[in-house]
């Protein structure tokens, strides 16, 4: 049997019998057939992106004011973080809470029912999904930097100091944008046969450029990393420090002062109405359970400016409802979509069964 999807008719008939479902708080005591599934609870998902910037000093940084009218560059290595984006959503996961079992009854109509990897309730009588492929996304190479020293001529590379060489490195990018500048004036000796040619020529020119004034200026290079946290909303929450960001470590933990704190608000919307004491009495607790999640308001800030706001569902912020035994009955068939993340009934259809 498969963990995903259980057909309940064909553990009591081979035939085209029938079978009502009940369900019940609890597992199978081993006596019934049935299936036992869980409704999720929300948790607060924070993704997190950051940019780890690392700088290393070109060789000739000392000399970029003197021979290329530049701003001197820092002569010392440096790593730090830079916070690029933040945003927040409500991601269910299993409550052990919240299991219940479908257990047969005779003279109804069997139903099918899928359930994710988690146990998770995700359709009844719904033809099987199957499992979604894993898509591999292959990112585009990148683009290889050219060496600098590929490009120093025997002159340079013969210089007897330092000094001499940053002049003759700065006097070959000075040549090489005349050359470039000749090239886009139609005025070079040798000027390419077509556009295609042209764009060649310029792109190896630049790339040369780029490489020789990185000796000067130093390379700047950006990794982009992404962190994700779960906070669990067990109520409302009044800035809550939900984590901490250094220029010098990037992500750290929420009790580590050496971060900056970043807070997360959560506010109850009361969008759904939770019975009261003496109202749970009446409150129908047969069928199929699913959730019917509450609306809240997230908000996370640094303290002076909201960096991410909006609604969303939350399920210990709403309450349970129950789809009727009555309406997996024999004269029709019942099809149930629900939403895996919040438990909630997405769409029902119904198919009249032929008599």
């Amino acid at each position: 049997m498969k963990k995903e999807i259980v057909v309940l008719g064909l553990l009591c008939f081979a035939s085209a019998a029938s079978a009502q479902t009940e369900v019940m708080t609890g597992v199978s005591n081993g006596k019934e057939y049935g299936v036992t599934y869980i409704l999720p609870q929300s948790m607060l998902e924070i993704t997190i992106k950051a940019d780890k910037v690392t700088y290393v000093p070109g060789e000739f940084g000392k000399y970029a004011e003197q021979y290329l009218r530049m701003k001197p560059a820092s002569s010392a290595p440096e790593i730090h973080w830079e916070l690029t984006g933040v945003q927040v959503k409500s991601v269910g996961v299993p409550d052990s809470r919240a299991v219940y079992f479908v257990k047969l009854k005779d003279k109804t109509v069997a139903p099918l029912m899928e359930l994710t990897s988690d146990g998770l309730l995700k359709s009844i009588n719904v033809p099987f999904s199957g499992t979604p492929p894993v898509e591999t996304v292959r990112q585009p190479d990148a683009e290889k930097k050219a060496n600098p020293r590929d490009f120093l001529t025997e002159e340079i590379l013969m210089a007897g100091s330092t000094a001499k060489m940053a002049e003759l490195v700065a006097k070959e990018i000075y040549n090489i944008r005349e050359s470039k500048n000749a090239l886009l004036r139609g005025q070079a000796d040798n000027m390419p046969s077509d556009g295609a040619q042209l764009k060649l020529m310029l792109d190896n020119l630049n790339r040369q450029e780029e490489a020789m004034t990185e000796m000067f200026t130093g390379t700047r290079s950006v990794a982009e990393q992404t962190f994700t946290i779960r906070v669990e909303p067990t109520g409302e929450l009044d800035r809550k420090v939900a984590f901490r960001f250094s220029r010098k470590l990037g992500l750290v933990a929420e009790n580590d002062l050496v971060g900056a704190p970043y807070y997360l608000s959560l506010k109850d919307l009361r969008k759904i109405t939770i019975p009261q004491e003496g109202e749970k009495k009446k409150k129908i607790t047969e069928g199929v359970a699913y959730n019917l999640p509450g609306q809240a308001l997230v908000t996370l800030s640094d303290g002076n400016r909201k960096l991410y706001e909006r609604e969303v569902p939350i399920t210990q912020f709403g309450t349970v409802e129950y789809l009727a035994p009555v309406l997996f009955n024999k004269n029709s068939v019942l099809k149930v979509y629900f939403d895996p993340d919040t438990g909630g009934l997405l769409k029902i259809d119904r198919d009249e069964v032929a008599r």
